[in-house]
């Protein structure tokens, strides 16, 4: 299985910081929040990675290299300076990721999951497994509901999508390179019942305001 690290967007919350620092780069605990990502995706015997690249991108592949210094294969997939979101984004990085299922990861969050724990497979029939969190005070209203294992839409969801996730290429079937979402097919998706879900209740924080970082630094240091 392969992994992607989506890396390409403008973290306009961080500002003035992502003006010149991309969000994935921030540090935490002494290194990048992307260069976490990179040791737990080490740990579990996955050897290639992709990461798109969009604001600022030429920094992030100056300091992740080809990721030697994890043992990985880094392969980039460059969306220049108008980055084409989360559907466009995975679309255009196919033709790296190949045909099988594989492990995506937002560039931003910060979380303390072992990445061993993911799942190596989907389920033959379903195109993706997300996990989710609680929803946080600082959000009023979260993304979907999770009964028995598959995640499902609601009128008053108490789940967020924690930017960590299986996906089988076939969600992206017909879909062209061009800037568009993820969400209008993953929702597609729930409703014929393809999509799984998992509940993860530990520390995780997708570092959306300067507030936030603080706190996180503070207790993981900078």
């Amino acid at each position: 299985m392969k992994a992607m690290i989506l890396a390409a967007g403008y973290g306009k919350r961080l500002r003035p910081l992502t003006d010149h620092t991309p969000k994935p780069l921030v540090p935490v605990g002494g290194k990048p929040l992307i260069v976490h990502h990179l040791e737990k995706i080490a740990e579990t015997g996955i050897r290639n990675v992709v990461i798109n690249l969009g604001h600022l991108g030429s920094k992030i592949s100056e300091a992740l290299g080809t990721g030697d210094t994890w043992g990985l294969s880094i392969e980039y997939s460059d969306e220049g300076p108008d980055p084409l979101e989360t559907g466009g984004g995975l679309t255009k990085a196919l033709p790296l990721l190949g045909s099988e299922t594989f492990l995506l990861i937002n560039g931003d969050v910060w979380c303390d999951l072992d990445f061993r724990n993911i799942p190596t497979s989907l389920d033959p029939n379903d195109l993706a497994l997300l996990y989710l969190v609680p929803q946080p005070e600082w959000r009023n209203r979260g993304d979907f509901s999770l009964q028995d294992g598959r995640v499902t839409e609601s009128e008053n969801p108490p789940f967020l999508y924690a930017g960590i996730a299986l996906y089988h290429p076939s969600i992206l079937d017909g879909a062209k390179v061009e800037k568009f979402s993820i969400v209008p097919r993953l929702k597609k998706g729930i409703s014929s019942n393809r999509v799984a879900g998992i509940l993860y209740e530990g520390e995780w924080d997708d570092v959306g305001t300067p507030e936030r970082l603080r706190a996180i630094q503070n207790q993981h240091g900078t």
